[in-house]
């Protein structure tokens, strides 16, 4: 007799309080032990809103109308404590800052278990080994606020293996973690997955490691209806026109594939296998002969600037940054160029959010001098830093202060003493821009991820700033809305706004980046054109691109890296007083 399943979901309908329409609508499927579930879809498709009915959060802490049920290990999660359904369902979510409680990195591992009056020899235990397992042991006695973005997500995952439940509900558990953090968090659930009695469900944009573990796709449509499930691979690879219909994301070897098929080299065409991994991306060329007239700058114009769009509208000069008595950076010297795209990356902890924030004048006045637009962040006014830079964070949550999307849009321009007939235009048009015309009277804090991050950078653009800095700006978005907010910053650069963004997306780096800022232990030890860091293998490149012979891989990008030689000259130039080819000591 087959096992019962660990989730069983019939005809499950949300609707949030003050929305018109459903979240999620007539969902039904069951999940067994050994499962890695992976949930698709658009931003807004209810991917969220779903995770948090799976573990009860939804109806007992939010406030929705639901119809249906939802049974965790044989508990219905609308009627069962949700002290009790601890036991049978953990929830790692979105934003990690949302469920670290307590003052050290062991105490916030071991908060569940304790609440569960676990006796404190096996709290400790089991606290120490899922910190060991998403290597944060070493630091069990710090503040989890001295912990980067990625390392606060490490710990909320430990947090929830510690408790040892059936049911591992994760929401983009990898969004702020660099490319080897990543790696690291998905081996970790591998080895969760395959252990007896266990399932995982998966609300993850970043499918290339997900993949990896992933045994099952279900896939949500802008109506949140499941449109597609099944084993994953199959979903993907027989369904990616329908996926791509919807807006969502496919692995970026499957994107690549089709970008060089629409280039004329006929991988993943109609017919043939889609490549869903670098490997298949690989073997896929192995099984023919690349065309040798095959001009890879083809079809791409090469930009050019004017002397004025190349001279530098950031300048730093000897920038340090202490938070306590640690040194964030150290030694930074930096110019940023007008109307440029520049990319900050590194790795977790690096300092790229701390530099980010000083230009933006939202840390602490640093050491050194600091010149962005003509003004100093460090003693500006809020009102006048405003009118020159429109900082984005991490978080959207950390930046709302209204109670409905539009008076969000629309603060900074009251701040201004806009006229009300022209706040109500220019906030029209920028919730038309980001697809949140219907969400216009709901509470920022009701939003989807992806919905949030769009009103934040909404928020920070309708002041027309000349600068724009976004920290992690795709985080959270589905590709249809990623493609939108990445067209939106190169119509921004032709117009004269620089824009500098905080990323972990390679992909993004390498077809957008006009320039890029490698920054490691507080210390910029590379920076220049994205497209002469990469010809030096000073930056790495996804593995869609590594699997892609060299003299074809510009076919993948964009103008931006094509053309960014035009755009930004040749050379690295001088970062610290030494060649940027070289790192800084």
């Amino acid at each position: 007799m087959p096992a019962a399943p660990l989730l069983r979901v019939r005809d499950l309908t949300i609707t949030h309080r003050g929305a018109s329409d459903p979240a999620v609508r007539d969902v039904s499927f069951e999940v067994h032990a050994g499962e890695v579930v992976l949930l698709l879809g658009p931003s807004g498709s209810g991917k969220s809103t779903l995770a948090l009915a799976l573990s009860g959060l939804i109806p007992h802490s939010l406030d929705a109308d639901a119809s249906g049920s939802v049974e965790a290990c044989g508990h219905d999660v609308a009627t069962t404590p949700i002290a009790a359904l601890t036991s049978a369902v953990s929830t790692v979510f979105q934003d990690p800052d949302a469920q670290i409680v307590t003052g050290s990195v062991l105490d916030d591992a071991a908060f569940a278990l304790e609440n569960l009056r676990f006796p404190v020899a096996e709290v400790l235990a089991r606290s120490e080994a899922a910190l060991r397992r998403m290597g944060l042991w070493e630091r069990r006695a710090e503040n989890p606020d001295r912990l980067s973005g990625g390392g606060k997500q490490r710990l909320a995952i430990a947090s929830a293996l510690a408790t040892g439940s059936p049911l591992l509900i994760l929401d983009e558990p990898t969004a702020n973690l660099d490319p080897q953090g990543t790696a690291d968090v998905h081996a970790a659930l591998a080895d969760i997955a395959g252990s007896e009695g266990r399932a995982l469900i998966l609300v993850e944009h970043d499918l290339d490691a997900a993949l990896e573990i992933a045994t099952r796709a279900i896939v949500l449509d802008g109506l949140g209806r499941i449109a597609f499930d099944g084993p994953a691979r199959r979903i993907l690879r027989e369904h990616a026109e329908e996926i791509l219909a919807l807006g969502a994301w496919l692995p970026s070897a499957a994107l690549a594939a089709r970008r060089l098929c629409a280039a004329g080299i006929p991988i993943g065409a109609p017919g043939s296998p889609l490549p869903l991994t670098a490997d298949e991306l690989r073997s896929a060329f192995s099984r023919f002969e690349a065309r040798t007239t095959l001009d890879p700058t083809s079809g791409s114009s090469q930009v050019r600037t004017s002397k004025a769009e190349t001279e530098p509208v950031i300048s730093v000069r000897g920038l340090e940054v202490r938070r306590g008595r640690k040194v964030v950076l150290r030694g930074v010297d930096l110019d940023i160029e007008s109307a440029s795209i520049t990319a900050i990356i590194g790795r977790n902890g690096a300092g790229k959010t701390t530099l980010v924030q000083a230009l933006a004048g939202v840390v602490t006045p640093p050491r050194g001098r600091i010149s962005v637009d003509g003004i100093d962040p460090a003693v500006a006014s809020p009102r006048t830093l405003a009118a020159h830079i429109g900082f984005v964070f991490q978080n959207p949550e950390h930046q709302f202060i209204a109670h409905t999307v539009f008076d969000e849009l629309a603060h900074g321009l009251r701040l201004r003493r806009t006229p009300p007939a022209e706040i109500d235009e220019r906030v029209g048009a920028m919730l038309a821009r980001f697809g949140l015309t219907g969400k216009a009277e709901v509470h920022p804090f009701l939003l989807s991820g992806g919905e949030k991050r769009r009103l934040s950078v909404g928020t920070a653009l309708i002041t027309r700033p000349r600068i724009l800095v976004l920290d992690e700006p795709t985080f959270g978005q589905d590709r249809a809305r990623t493609e939108e907010l990445l067209a939106l910053f190169r119509e921004l650069r032709a117009e004269g706004t620089t824009i500098v963004l905080v990323t972990h997306d390679m992909d993004l780096v390498v077809q957008h980046a006009s320039r890029t800022v490698l920054v490691e232990d507080g210390r910029i030890v590379a920076a220049g054109a994205t497209s002469t860091l990469v010809r030096d293998a000073l930056i790495p490149l996804p593995a869609a691109y590594l699997a892609v012979p060299p003299d074809l891989r510009p076919l993948l990008g964009d103008e931006a890296v094509t053309g960014s030689e035009a755009i930004t000259g040749s050379g690295l130039g001088t970062i610290a007083g030494s060649e940027a080819t070289e790192p800084a000591p």
